[in-house]
């Protein structure tokens, strides 16, 4: 198997057990009870593994990426291209500054669970400019990436609306209907939403000016062996292309220079902190960290059409060069 990583059979194993889980189901609803909620955590999965496959790709060998990238679509929820021009190209280079389309602080830096449980659908809507743009710069400038887009589209439709043939072929229409948006519809919004979910938690209330306090950490071993190691932020803003695996070592390194605040260990007591005891213990929930995103400091660019025009450019730069980002 031409793997870059060795690490990569357990990215492998999980991306396998995905169709595994869902037509077990499909086939004996009974296992639901026990085998949804696995179903939830490997469309978690798939978007994490989406992520770093865009990142650092899986196969020495671009056909096996390019399949790869189209097959953990169906799982995540939406064709893995889209992290290209709004992640790799955008949250990359802004870091939740203004011109960021994922910016925590659109419309308030407050902590609320309303907003963190909404954020999904703003964060969305921002999001879907960049792939509009994107998409339509490959359609006037690079026909292959193109292809590969509209590839992308019709494999995550295509096997979403599979499932549903198969829901019918094993049980009458209403029942399959009810196992479609049980086994493939609600997982795959839940891959969606808990990767832009990630964002935010990630950075809210960091400081993207600073050199290494731009983002949140969850340190804790367990949480990242089943996020493959999505929670160690601070390191991976740092070196976008360094594979999920080696992670742990440049966190490590980087630990010592980080705000302590930004380094916690538990994502649930985080959340818990935050969400539900913060209301009544203020002090618990967190707190801007340094310089807010919107004060921009005077040696950065300040005006909008600026921002706005890097956007294009790098969009233009990757879609009439080298399409080597999508893989």
């Amino acid at each position: 198997m031409p793997l870059r990583y060795k690490a990569d059979y357990r990215t492998l194993l999980w991306a396998l057990a995905m169709p595994v889980v869902a037509i077990a189901q499909y086939r004996d609803p009974s296992l639901m009870k026990g085998l949804l909620p696995l179903a939830f955590y490997l469309a978690m999965a798939a978007g994490t593994i989406a992520h770093n496959h865009n990142h650092a790709p899986t196969f020495t060998k671009k056909p096996l990426n390019t399949f790869f990238g189209a097959y953990i679509s169906v799982f995540y929820g939406y064709p893995t291209f889209a992290w290209v021009p709004t992640h790799n190209l955008n949250h990359h280079k802004w870091v939740n500054k203004p011109g960021d389309a994922t910016i925590t602080w659109r419309h308030t830096n407050k902590v609320s669970l309303f907003i963190a449980l909404s954020y999904f659908f703003v964060s969305a809507y921002y999001q879907s400019v960049p792939i509009r743009q994107y998409i339509q710069k490959a359609r006037a400038n690079n026909p292959e990436l193109y292809r590969r887009i509209l590839g992308q589209y019709a494999t995550w439709l295509g096997c979403s609306f599979a499932f549903l043939a198969l829901g019918l072929a094993l049980h009458p229409w209403r029942e399959a209907l009810r196992l479609w948006v049980l086994i493939t519809v609600l997982p795959q919004l839940f891959g969606t939403w808990t990767m832009m979910f990630f964002n935010y938690l990630q950075h809210l209330h960091t400081d993207p000016w600073s050199k290494h306090n731009h983002s949140r950490n969850i340190t804790g071993r367990v949480f990242n062996f089943l996020v493959f190691n999505a929670g160690l932020h601070t390191a991976h803003h740092e070196n976008a292309g360094t594979h999920w695996s080696e992670l742990p070592k440049v966190h490590a390194r980087l630990a010592a220079n980080i705000d302590p605040e930004l380094n916690q260990y538990s994502f649930w007591w985080y959340l818990t902190k935050q969400y539900i005891l913060g209301p009544f213990v203020p002090s618990l929930r967190s707190k801007q960290i340094g310089r807010a995103p919107w004060d921009v400091p005077d040696t950065a660019p300040s005006r909008m059409e600026d921002v706005a025009k890097a956007k294009i450019d790098a969009v233009d730069a990757l879609v009439e060069g080298t399409n080597a980002q999508m893989v």
